[in-house]
């Protein structure tokens, strides 16, 4: 073991405040100033009596910058009875801790403490750290929450959907559009269709040197609807509570497809009850707003409802993003997915849209799809791109090898 007293004395420092500062911690080593005001945010989540199922902001004191402990001597936690006291403790970890970190002590209030309710308060809603679980929650809100903070969230959601527009965008444009211009690529191009520089690239083996000029044995190009509604896609998106997470991204996603000349975007959300939210897509925010988490399920009907919406079956794809759990009729969800491959349909069935890892899902039923030729997998935002590209070319459809 070191003699230095500096290490000794750091290393002292970093267990106290892993191990909290109970009495039984062994350290001896006492908190000051910032390390003490972090220990006082971390006490007041995760302090003596704050796990799962224990009493709600109230229970014991807020957090300060003078520590955590009570009074007598004992680490006690609680983030206070009020508003104020709650947006004080969100200033607070965002002081302290960098956002990733800010994002799960505010994930772990909601569920251990009942910071849910308090979101309620505009005070608490402007102070916390905007994220896709965040919003989910907010959603899971929506028919409780007053007029008064009502506003507050609605900027809260839009600043989540903006960041993942931003990060999410312009790839989903490139990947899909070129998608898009393969599929409704020609061998036998009119003159004027001609995609001269593909032509040139697809040529250059019959380059001849010494004349300065290439032989193009096989013309590249387009036809003339190369402007045209191409494809079709429905996103149908189950809405009970643990899909809340791939609401928002499903959201995103249904605003950005919406927004390509090429494509036809539907978006038709669920429960025990169907909606058709295509009318709102050129907004993400007023389509999660339309949205009511937490219901039932019923995916033969959303099937159906969707079936009932398709024109041209070879250039449709529909994209149902479920875990699958069925509360309707379970027979007739795989019966309206064959009913749909049948008749040319491309179908995928996403098990999760989000970045959550692995999700909890009905095995049975997802191996009923995979026996139709259907996919059924987890996929994650950056990757769903790809998904769409492969679907809408009728490639095979790139599935990780641990989901399914």
């Amino acid at each position: 073991m070191t003699t230095d007293p500096d290490v000794r004395e750091e290393r002292l420092r970093r267990w106290r405040m892993v191990l909290g500062g109970d009495g039984a911690d062994g350290t001896g080593h006492a908190l000051t100033g910032t390390d003490a005001a972090m220990d006082g945010a971390l006490t007041a989540l995760y302090g003596a009596g704050n796990g799962t199922g224990s009493p709600g902001p109230g229970s014991g004191p807020g957090p300060t910058a003078g520590g955590g402990r009570a009074a007598g001597g004992g680490r006690a936690g609680g983030l206070g009875g009020s508003a104020p006291s709650v947006a004080r403790w969100l200033g607070d970890i965002r002081t302290y801790f960098p956002s990733t970190v800010v994002q799960v002590m505010q994930r772990d209030a909601i569920d251990r403490l009942g910071l849910a309710s308090l979101l309620l308060e505009p005070e608490t809603l402007a102070a916390v750290e905007p994220d896709v679980h965040l919003v989910a929650t907010l959603l899971s809100l929506g028919r409780a929450m007053p007029e008064t903070t009502r506003e507050t969230a609605r900027a809260v959601v839009r600043q989540v959907v903006q960041d993942l527009e931003r990060r999410l965008a312009a790839r989903t444009r490139t990947t899909l559009g070129g998608a898009l211009d393969r599929s409704a690529r020609i061998s036998r191009p009119r003159h004027r269709d001609i995609d001269w520089d593909r032509t040139i690239r697809a040529n250059l083996k019959n380059r001849l040197p010494e004349r300065g000029t290439i032989v193009p044995e096989r013309l590249v190009g387009h036809g003339r609807s190369s402007r045209a509604v191409r494809k079709e896609i429905i996103l149908c998106v189950d809405q009970s509570g643990s899909m809340a997470a791939s609401v928002v991204h499903a959201a995103v996603f249904g605003a950005v497809l919406a927004s390509m000349g090429s494509l036809a975007t539907r978006l038709v959300v669920f429960d025990t009850a169907v909606a058709d939210l295509t009318d709102q897509l050129a907004d993400p925010v007023d389509v999660l707003f339309g949205t009511r988490l937490g219901g039932g399920t019923d995916i033969n009907r959303a099937l159906t409802y969707c079936r009932s919406r398709i024109t041209r079956p070879a250039d449709t794809v529909v994209v149902l993003i479920s875990d699958l759990y069925e509360g309707g009729i379970r027979d007739g969800m795989t019966a309206r997915v064959a009913e749909m491959k049948a008749s040319g349909v491309e179908v995928v069935a996403l098990l999760a849209l989000s970045d959550e890892g692995t999700p909890a899902y009905d095995r049975a039923h997802a191996a009923a799809l995979a026996a139709l030729g259907v996919p059924a997998f987890a996929c994650t935002p950056d990757r769903f791109p790809e998904v769409m590209a492969a679907a809408l070319e009728k490639r095979p459809i790139p599935v990780p090898d641990t989901d399914l």
